[in-house]
């Protein structure tokens, strides 16, 4: 059976992400101390306009299960540079914020992902 046009280009598309991802988790941890989705969910706060996203969208966006962003937020709690906050609204809602550090150690990070996307995507 030949392999269609469509899988090598699936193919194609999924090489790419592991380059490119394996290389920004490589250069983040190294120089920053972070994962790659650690920096993600950094990343989309500090862009919030408050700081903060609730739990169940964000992860959606960054494709995690609840639990596994739970135990990804409940890392960056312990390394001070986020914490979680009830909506006043709605007691079920649960935020994600952004604290000090956390903007902080983004903001270092950040030159680092713009970097290793640049070197990846454009070589």
């Amino acid at each position: 059976m030949a392999v269609t046009s469509h899988t090598e280009a699936w193919r194609e598309l999924m090489a790419a992400h592991a380059r490119v991802s394996g290389a920004l988790d490589h250069a983040l941890h190294a120089r920053h101390g972070l994962s790659l989705t650690e920096f993600e969910v950094l990343q989309r706060l500090v862009e919030s306009a408050d700081g903060s996203r609730r739990m169940q969208e964000l992860a959606e966006e960054i494709h995690l299960s609840p639990s596994a962003l739970s135990r990804l937020v409940g890392r960056l709690e312990r390394s001070g540079l986020a914490y979680r906050d009830v909506c006043d609204e709605d007691r079920r809602g649960v935020y994600a914020c952004v604290s000090e550090a956390g903007r902080t150690v983004q903001g270092e990070a950040e030159p680092t992902h713009r970097e290793v996307l640049a070197s990846t995507l454009d070589g």
